[in-house]
């Protein structure tokens, strides 16, 4: 079966090479600059064969769940990494999210697209694997691939999100969720929250990761999604 792999805001495949290597049968779909997760899952029910297995990091994880909302018929095994289901609490968390995201942008109109990767790497990479020459460039090299106008139209998505605890409640199939011990963007709480929300659910906390946990821990990764894939 085919394992359908969605990155996060500004990751292409790069983030999934290792997991690409080690289960051969694999298909990565990105998002361009698709402004909205709704459209973002469309493309992937349009491009995903009749039946696959679905992992998502970050803001993949998102459309991961709205793939979830539209054909869960589909989707015979879920991963969600290193992501979140929360929407916005209130008014004041929307304003307050709207501030920080047009703060990114504008870093990246000041900075431009390596630039902002170079400072933005600090912020998704877990402290001790900072000092990892090649993880560092491989993922500021990711960043800096994509054009600003991907990075403004993913930053409006995951601003218009909706809150998505009911997708997590209906998901019947095998799920695994994964998360960075040391992920300041994503807490393992959150994690914990999804996992407690879906039936037949496993949680992998992965020490000595942050944000971009298949890079940092590929073995540990590969090794939960293995486990996942042979349920």
């Amino acid at each position: 079966m085919t394992l359908v792999l969605l990155p996060g805001m500004l990751c292409d495949a790069a983030f999934w090479r290792a997991q690409i290597e080690a289960f051969g049968d694999t298909q990565v779909i990105g998002f361009g600059t698709r402004d909205d997760f709704d459209a973002m899952a469309e493309r992937v029910l349009a491009e995903a064969p009749a039946r696959f297995a679905l992992a998502g990091h970050s803001m993949g994880g998102r459309v991961a769940l709205e793939v979830m909302r539209r054909a869960p018929e589909r989707v015979a095994r879920l991963a969600l990494v290193a992501t979140d289901y929360r929407g916005h609490p209130d008014d004041a968390s929307y304003a307050a999210e709207e501030a920080r995201r047009s703060a990114i942008l504008g870093r990246i109109a000041a900075a431009g697209m390596r630039g902002f990767a170079q400072g933005w790497a600090a912020q998704v990479i877990a402290r001790e694997n900072m000092e990892d020459a090649v993880l560092v460039s491989d993922v500021v090299e990711m960043m800096a691939r994509h054009a600003p106008e991907v990075a403004a139209a993913q930053t409006l998505a995951g601003l218009k999100r909706r809150d998505q605890s009911d997708v997590l409640a209906s998901v019947a199939c095998p799920t695994l969720i994964v998360a960075g011990a040391e992920d300041a963007l994503r807490p393992v709480a959150v994690h914990r929250a999804m996992a407690e929300r879906v039936r037949h659910s496993d949680l992998v906390v992965v020490e000595g990761a942050a944000h971009m946990v298949a890079m940092e821990r590929p073995a540990a990764t590969i090794s939960a999604m293995r486990n996942w894939l042979a349920h």
